[in-house]
């Protein structure tokens, strides 16, 4: 999986290590008879995590582009701010809710809090079984701050990451919830 190499711009480095791929271990208690389940989850971070899309008739400096083997976006100082978040929310991600986009991926809205206003994180995520057994493919799609041109409103119940877990490694559809 990608290894981000870092963005040099202007002399200035802007280090992507902390979106390395890695493992994560996430636990679901046990509950009344039911054991504890574990749960070994590939985390991979992709491109639109830093990177953004031009704006209509935005003309982008060489400078700026971001490349990976399937496109080219304008590396953005503010998501790769915001994603230095990332690792630790993913870390966390059992704890929070999930909500079903409808077409196969899932997102959680995570509050950060800057210079005294809160703002809302939006993260994208697809669930995969990997070629390892027992093992979950999480891939990152996407992070970006809720604005006017990106506000994706749960419009359903939110849904556990244990059971998106659950059903993926069982092949099983994850349903909307009502």
């Amino acid at each position: 999986m990608t290894a981000w190499r870092a963005f040099t711009l202007h002399g200035e480095v802007y280090d992507l290590t902390h979106l390395h791929p890695r493992r994560v271990n996430v636990m679901q208690p046990g509950r009344n008879a039911l054991p504890p389940r574990h749960y070994a989850v590939h985390v991979v971070f992709g491109l639109h995590c830093f990177t953004r899309s031009s704006k209509p008739g935005e003309v982008v400096e060489p400078d700026w582009h971001y490349a990976d083997s399937r496109e080219t976006r304008v590396f953005c100082l503010t998501r790769w701010h915001h994603s230095k978040r990332l690792p630790a929310i993913i870390d966390n991600l059992a704890l929070r809710p999930c909500y079903h986009t409808g077409r196969g991926n899932f997102f959680v809205v995570e509050f950060v809090d800057e210079t005294a206003t809160t703002r809302q994180y939006e993260i994208y995520f697809a669930a995969s079984r990997a070629p390892e057994r027992g093992v979950v493919n999480l891939y990152v799609q996407s992070a970006y701050i809720r604005d006017d041109t990106h506000a994706n409103r749960p419009r359903r119940k939110p849904i556990r990451l244990h059971v998106i877990l659950f059903n993926t490694l069982a092949g099983k559809p994850i349903r909307m919830p009502p």
